[in-house]
């Protein structure tokens, strides 16, 4: 959400903001609404001050003017009554129109419709040469009873899944490595609801708008992101100075519809509606340069674990029409997946300014001691089974075996090889 006064006065930035992101928004009508809404409430304010007013002047009048006073009262509050009605429907359409409001990407994002136009902006590793026919993760957890489609269909219908010995093992190894590495470095370890009030979503930017892409029995809904409960946490708070940013590194299992992508990665673990993460959220002081110091930061955490994986990958920036609506600037790391010769998203890092802290109600009282709404960030640590798949085709061996990642061995049980000769 963005303040109301920057958006009378910025119209025109807002008006492009949404043509950049392509999110069908007119600001004209929410202006239009705002003028409604400051006039009608200049007139309710203006008869409670009548009828307070004719309460004090009632007080010791003669009988005779007792009488008019009641007449002038009983109208002014019929008046008032229609006049709040009134408000109280503006401000309903008003509030909704505001929760449409676009934030306004940063001048350095490139112009594009979709992620086909996101660039790239840096690559690490190399790419693997097979001496063999690599197989994808499918085939290679199937063979070795690492995974079970059919049960999983069988249980939680389309795209369910089971992971089944070193592969159980391999997604838990990634989660204790995360949050290991994340704490070292000074995040504040947490494990966080799925299971979150409306409000949450709404706070954070993923209700109205997101609403097909969520389970939920109307009141209480599975979050798709660890964000969304470690945001609403702080909600209706004013925190401490934040000279040092409050860092997060949570964990939570995710659920999505995946509303739009029945026809994409059908099969395997890459796109799935049950999934795990651990999670990089940040508040900081209302600071363009803080956010984009720490953005900066947060990315640089993922890529260095990729590194530490052996992962090959690339970062790219996501272009206007890829950005979400409460985005500024986002960057996807993607890594190189052998099955499919192309390199897939396992990473998101987006900054918001104060975004969601309005929406959210966020504060903090600076050095001078003016309140302000702080600033927030997040970005993915590790998200499985997606990120487990890129590990099993890229260290795949022609036997059918998958070697290990060194940082993942002491959370494997020592094993240095996974997935020998099949399992029970």
């Amino acid at each position: 959400m963005l303040d109301i006064k920057f958006i009378k006065e910025n119209k025109d930035l807002v008006a492009l903001a949404a043509k950049k992101k392509r999110i069908n928004f007119n600001v004209e009508d929410l202006i239009a609404v705002e003028a409604d809404r400051v006039a009608i409430g200049q007139q309710v304010e203006e008869l409670r001050s009548k009828q307070n007013k004719a309460s004090e002047d009632i007080m010791g009048a003669t009988p005779e003017l007792k009488e008019q006073i009641i007449r002038t009262m009983t109208d002014l509050k019929s008046e008032l009554k229609n006049k709040e009605e009134k408000l109280s429907e503006t401000m309903k359409k008003w509030r909704e129109l505001m929760l449409q409001v676009p934030n306004i990407p940063d001048m350095s994002v490139p112009e594009g419709n979709s992620d086909e136009d996101n660039v790239e902006i840096r690559k690490w590793g190399d790419v693997k040469e097979f001496d063999f026919t690599p197989k994808d993760h499918i085939e290679i957890m199937e063979l070795a009873n690492m995974v079970d489609f059919e049960r999983g269909t069988k249980t939680a219908g389309f795209r369910g899944y089971f992971l089944k010995n070193d592969a159980a093992l391999l997604e838990m190894a990634v989660w204790q490595y995360a949050m290991d590495r994340w704490s070292k470095k000074g995040f504040t370890p947490m494990l966080v609801p799925s299971l979150v009030r409306k409000e949450a979503l709404v706070g954070t930017g993923y209700l109205p708008q997101g609403e097909e892409d969520l389970y939920s029995d109307g009141n209480e809904y599975f979050a798709g992101t660890g964000e969304v409960s470690t945001m609403y946490y702080h909600s209706d708070e004013v925190l401490d100075n934040l000279d040092n940013p409050l860092k997060y590194i949570v964990w939570s299992p995710c659920f999505r519809k995946e509303a739009g992508s029945h026809g994409k990665d059908v099969k395997g673990l890459v796109r799935v509606h049950e999934f795990y993460k651990v999670e990089q959220v940040v508040l900081c002081r209302a600071s363009h340069e803080e956010s984009v110091r720490l953005h900066e930061e947060i990315t640089r955490n993922s890529e260095e674990m990729m590194e530490e994986l052996g992962l090959p990958y690339h970062t790219v920036i996501n272009c206007t029409g890829d950005l979400g609506q409460g985005q500024v600037k986002k960057y996807d790391i993607e890594v190189w997946m052998p099955s499919q010769n192309k390199y897939r998203e396992t990473h998101s890092a987006s900054y918001f300014h104060d975004y969601q802290a309005r929406r959210l109600n966020i504060r903090y009282r600076d050095n001078d001691g003016k309140m302000k709404f702080a600033h927030s960030l997040n970005n993915t640590a590790a998200a499985t089974p997606r990120l487990i798949t890129a590990i099993i085709e890229n260290y795949q061996n022609s036997d059918g075996t998958v070697t290990i990642p060194e940082v993942l061995v002491p959370y494997m049980q020592g094993k240095t090889v996974m997935g020998k000769n099949g399992q029970k």
